[in-house]
């Protein structure tokens, strides 16, 4: 019984780690992480936890393979300081050929113990800009851009570096190719593939935290650290257009739901969608002016259905929407900002949706009614008795008796219209030509 108990426990505690993957400790192991888009908070996480694995296994160094336009100041300043603090050598390299470091790139670049590039890769273009979609004046400016050099400089001089370049990439946003960065010394290697750079590094020897180590990577396995389901799921939602269509669906969502009390499917979709856009939010720079016009678009939305507006209020929705949606990340960096390929059909559906619904609305007011008493208006009846001007008498109609008013005199059989209905009598008139 007690061996059976232990199998069952060691089963259930295989299956919890399984999970998480599974790296062993080797000493002459290289870890590689892929770096592959917009530097943000959830991608500053991934590189501190991967610096943090790569230091509790005791491996060689880590290896971050780089292609970025840029990112956060914040989240790149994040990443710095694991890499300053980290007890393993940490390698940039830029790849695969294509591949860029622009921007806050340039800065993570530099900050390696040792950097490198594939043929065909371009490093620079690392100028501040404003991305929080907030004026900002010129001195504060001068401020920003002098606290970047600074912060450039120090790194660069610190590696052995070209400081000059960095000042450089950062006051006129300058781009280099790799052979120009290897030969301005920006960078310590142009290698092909990860197995030409590993046998470049090969008995180099880096100086991490004041201690000297030496590499021996030409025969070295690699291991490599991918970004779990969560992170992979949040970075994801950190995508701007992604974000902005997550907060399309929520609206819509909520909006059929309100308009269909206990539909229930449209709430819980919208819920769900606007709860996610809210958490990819926080890691974007949110320009609030943006996010309050669709915020009033929304109550314009809402409003329309308990409001008869005739329609002002959906243009003045779709307005709104089509306002914040273009407001809502402003800045001057193409991968911060909403896709006019997405904004476009976003605001069109919109707009065309309620344009349809309040066609569809007038029309339907227009149309004459066929039931109840205003039905019988237009409606041709024969008099069942005869009809003397402000007299009363019976029509027959529809297939029931009715009692009938007439200014003019009606004979029995003769055809009258019906022309207006009080209560339970109708005033008709007689037909000229039946």
């Amino acid at each position: 019984m007690y061996a059976v108990m232990k199998r069952v426990f060691l089963i259930i505690c295989l299956c919890l780690l399984l999970p998480y993957p599974l790296i062993s400790e080797d000493k002459n192991a290289v870890y590689v992480i892929n770096i592959d888009g917009a530097i943000n908070p959830i991608v500053a996480k991934y590189i501190e936890k991967s610096i943090s694995r790569a230091s509790e296994s005791g491996a060689q160094c880590l290896i971050i393979q780089l292609d970025t336009p840029g990112g956060l100041d914040t989240s790149m300043r994040n990443i710095v300081k694991a890499m300053e603090n980290s007890s393993v050598p940490v390698i940039v390299y830029v790849s695969p050929s294509g591949a860029r470091a622009a921007s806050a790139g340039v800065i993570v670049t530099l900050a390696s113990h040792i950097a490198a590039m594939a043929p065909g890769t371009n490093i620079g273009a690392a100028h501040p800009v404003n991305i929080g979609g907030q004026q900002v004046d010129k001195d504060m400016r001068a401020k920003i851009e002098n606290d970047a050099v600074a912060y450039i400089k120090g790194l660069a001089l610190k590696h052995g570096r070209n400081a000059d370049w960095a000042e450089k990439a950062v006051r006129k946003s300058v781009s280099i190719t790799a052979e120009e960065a290897l030969s301005l010394k920006v960078i310590n290697y142009i290698a092909p593939d990860l197995t030409n750079l590993l046998q470049k590094i090969d008995g180099k020897e880096v100086k991490v935290k004041d201690q000297k180590i030496r590499l021996a990577t030409k025969n070295a396995p690699l291991k490599n650290i991918d970004m779990s389901m969560k992170e992979n799921f949040l970075n994801t939602l950190s995508d701007p257009n992604f974000a902005y269509i997550l907060l399309m669906i929520g609206m819509w969502g909520i909006f059929f739901e309100l308009s269909n009390p206990g539909a229930i499917f449209p709430g819980v979709i919208g819920g769900i969608s606007l709860i996610l856009a809210f958490v990819a939010f926080q890691t974007l720079p949110i320009n609030y002016a943006g996010a309050f016009l669709i915020l009033l678009g929304i109550i314009f939305f809402i409003a329309e259905i308990k409001v008869t507006s005739y329609g002002l209020l959906a243009v003045a929705g779709t307005i709104c929407l089509g306002l914040g949606s273009i407001m809502l990340f402003e800045s001057p960096e193409p991968f911060l900002r909403v896709s006019w390929k997405v904004i476009l059909p976003a605001v069109i559906a919109t707009g065309g949706f309620f344009t349809f619904a309040l066609t569809m609305a007038i029309r339907a007011q227009m149309v004459q009614p066929t039931t109840g008493a205003q039905g019988l208006i237009g409606e041709i009846g024969v008099a069942r008795s005869r009809l003397s001007p402000g007299g009363e008498g019976k029509i027959f109609l529809h297939g029931e008796f009715w009692n009938a008013i007439s200014d003019d005199p009606v004979e029995e059989g003769e055809k009258v219209k019906v022309v207006a209905v009080d209560r339970l009598k109708v005033r008709v008139k007689k037909l000229e030509n039946p």
